[in-house]
């Protein structure tokens, strides 16, 4: 008979971790850097990590679904033991004065301050990322590398240096979470946390997709890494060969050669997939998993669904 893997040999000490979220936050993002602490501390069996949900008050903050996340604190009373800082934000957010005061008092020596997605470049307009190397949404690096030369900027789907980590959004903070578990906790548990999500095993940020054939020239890969990073807000095809600094017809020559399909179809795919693991594994409504895959409409998400699996999402979720 099969047995369950006994439980890892750990220390029974745990990790406080704040997690800032601000209005119009990413839940998907949110959720890919939060529920690998979670996990970690469930397969281990002792508690590894606690999150406290802070918002600039203490009141439900609504995420870019419309979806309301409850606080427990506000910022300014975070807790002084906290071991990481963990921020959730849109894509442009605005640094008042005070929220830059407090997050540069938060940033004190031994604590990790992580951006997610948007939090990242709330962080850069903060002046937190300055000397470091980092990431941002993909959509905004250009933007953000004008507006800040003294960060290092980079097109990884994540960054991790000494006590700044930032991802680019979407799926890259699972992966950024999971190098950080396999860095605190050993690589036996990080393997274990990336079975659960069902993936091959922890990707590291410099490496690019599984799968591709060998050989696939570097834009390529670096388009995937793009789209992949860009689940809920889909860049277009113009956009992508923007950022990668080819023309969109050499782009999609590329796809043509090597993966024999355009952009756009690739991109539906690779988020169809992601919403039919969202509709098998959780238990967001049909119309929020629809937003974290980057559809404008429910009704826009069951057509293409329908179209590519054979059944609608509400008939996934019964099958």
């Amino acid at each position: 008979m099969h047995q369950p893997p006994s439980p890892l040999p750990l220390s029974p000490s745990f990790r406080r971790v704040g997690v800032l979220v601000l209005p119009g936050f990413s839940l998907l993002a949110e959720a890919c850097a939060t529920e690998p602490l979670m996990v970690a501390g469930q397969l281990a069996t002792v508690p590894l990590y606690h999150l406290i949900i802070l918002g600039q008050a203490a009141q439900p903050v609504a995420s870019a679904s419309g979806q309301g996340l409850v606080t427990e604190r506000a910022l300014a009373q975070a807790p002084d033991d906290l071991d990481m800082l963990l921020v959730c934000a849109p894509g442009a957010q605005a640094v008042d004065e005070a929220l830059r005061w407090r997050l540069a008092e938060l940033a004190r020596p031994g604590r990790l301050i992580v951006g997610v997605g948007g939090g990242a470049e709330l962080l850069a307009r903060a002046g937190l990322l300055d000397g470091y190397r980092a990431t941002v949404p993909w959509s905004r690096l250009e933007e953000v590398r004008r507006a800040h030369p003294r960060i290092r900027l980079s097109s990884q789907p994540f960054e991790i240096d000494r006590e700044r980590l930032t991802c680019s959004g979407g799926t890259a903070a699972l992966d950024m979470m999971m190098t950080l578990v396999g860095r605190q906790h050993g690589s036996v548990l990080a393997e274990r946390v990336s079975a659960h999500f069902v993936r091959e095993r922890v990707r590291m940020g410099e490496e690019p997709l599984s799968g591709l054939p060998g050989g696939v020239p570097e834009s390529l890969t670096e388009a995937l890494a793009l789209m992949e990073a860009n689940i809920e807000e889909p860049l277009t095809t113009a956009e992508l060969a923007e950022h990668l600094g080819i023309s969109r017809r050499q782009l999609e020559r590329l796809f043509k050669k090597h993966l024999r399909a355009v952009p756009s179809r690739y991109y539906l795919d690779l988020r169809l997939q992601q919403a039919r693991r969202r509709l098998r594994e959780s238990e967001h409504p049909v119309g929020e998993v629809a937003m974290m895959t980057g559809f404008s409409s429910a009704a826009h998400f069951s057509t293409a669904y329908r179209n590519h699996f054979g059944l609608t999402p509400r008939e996934e979720r019964l099958s």
